[in-house]
């Protein structure tokens, strides 16, 4: 193993006395070309072109002598330590920080940042990064070779949002190119460090609900949603007939929307549940074939501080031209609309149904769509707490389907 590890972290200023006295006595130096090129890298160390960190780490752990490895930005943030310090390698490592290609991307832009969503995209993980940039109004992606900001903005597709694109951080190729997401994909980008994702609707106060299931490894943080208050799932703006409250917190319990997922809420209503679906920070597209119900979604975003895509169509035909969901409520059109979101294959659905014939054939086409379904029937009561007397009754057939792992 290697006597000395010491991560510099480099954006383009001057070495510290701390790098440059970690360098002097380097062994083995791995970094990108521009780092390898600097003066101060000793003539007679051993060189690593860095492509795979993985396999760079499995070289600095073979070493005998002190490693010293460049990484752009601050290397703990979204970095080279973490991958170094993994149990399969074992290396311990001592850090030289710098300013964070985040932080220096929105410094170029002159924006603030304490807003902003970070995600990392890579070309397994291009989709969730570009939900997240359908869901939120600032969105930082540090990407890689095959989710570039092209990638991203093909993906993006009729939404909207203006790109600012930083390309090679810190080096005196430094540019930054301020684009509408229309025109990126006409373009050829140098291997950028950071795209700033800008646009929709601007989120309000500071107070997001917690997202189920939400991994910081690769989200930091929520941005601030309004949300009119603590809990979810609440009374107000209650959907369609048969859609209560309490039907709608059961059926967000079992989708458990997060960031990163796209949904699509079918027969959207009044948009109460992809709205709280929105609150969770994943992407949602709201799909009603009745011009009202998608101006009182659109409302509905709008009081509530988050993004909502709403599109006007009667399901299964306005589906078709859809990106691919992760999570789908089916909030109307029975078993037909049921077999065309199957064939998505989308990870979990949940509908509803008014009575056993039709809950049944639901179930069926979920069924016969490789999902595995469960029915419950859920019935409330709600009462007047002044004479604690019977107000109303809400029976109603819920399906949650989910998508077996090897599917």
């Amino acid at each position: 193993m290697a006597d000395r590890v010491t991560v510099i972290g480099w954006d383009g200023s001057p070495l510290t006395a701390a790098a440059r006295s970690a360098l002097s006595a380097a062994t083995l130096v791995a970094g990108a070309a521009h780092h390898l090129a600097l003066p101060e890298v000793p003539p007679a160390a051993e060189r690593i072109r860095l492509g795979s960190l993985g396999l760079a780490a499995r070289r600095i752990a073979a070493h005998r002598g002190t490693a010293v490895v460049f990484a752009d930005g601050d290397p703990g943030f979204f970095g080279a330590v973490r991958t170094l310090r993994a149990p399969e390698h074992g290396l311990e490592v001592e850090v030289v920080p710098a300013v964070s290609a985040v932080a220096a991307a929105f410094a170029r832009a002159g924006m603030p940042w304490d807003d902003a969503q970070v995600v990392v995209a890579h070309p397994r993980t291009l989709r969730r990064a570009v939900n997240v940039c359908r869901a939120h109004g600032k969105v930082a992606v540090l990407t890689s070779p095959g989710a570039g900001p092209a990638e991203l903005a093909l993906l993006l597709g009729g939404v909207h949002r203006t790109f600012v694109i930083c390309e090679e951080l810190g080096t005196v190729k430094e540019q930054v190119t301020v684009l509408t997401s229309d025109r990126v994909a006409d373009h050829g980008w140098r291997d950028p460090n950071v795209v700033i994702v800008i646009g929709g609707q601007a989120v309000a106060a500071p107070s997001a609900p917690s997202a189920p299931g939400a991994d910081p490894a690769w989200l930091l943080g929520q941005s601030a949603v309004h949300t009119g208050g603590r809990g979810w799932a609440r009374t107000q703006g209650d959907g369609g007939e048969g859609e209560s409250a309490l039907l709608r917190a059961a059926q967000l319990a079992r989708l458990g929307p997060r960031a990163g997922d796209l949904v699509w809420d079918i027969g959207t209503g009044s948009g109460a549940l992809a709205v709280e679906a929105a609150a969770f920070g994943a992407a949602v597209i709201a799909v009603d074939a009745d011009p009202r119900a998608c101006e009182r979604a659109t409302a509905a975003a709008r009081m509530r501080g988050v993004q909502l895509q709403v599109v006007a169509g009667r399901a299964p035909h306005v589906l078709e031209d859809l990106p691919e969901p992760d999570v789908v409520r089916i909030g109307g059109g029975g078993a037909e609309v049921a077999r065309a979101v199957a064939d998505r294959r989308p990870e979990r659905i949940v509908s509803h149904a008014s009575t056993r014939d039709e809950a049944e054939a639901i179930g069926r086409a979920l069924t016969e769509g490789g999902y595995t379904v469960e029915c419950a029937l859920l019935q409330s009561v709600g009462l007047d707490t002044r004479t604690w007397s019977e107000q109303d009754r809400s029976v109603v057939f819920l399906l949650a389907a989910e998508r077996p792992v090897n599917r």
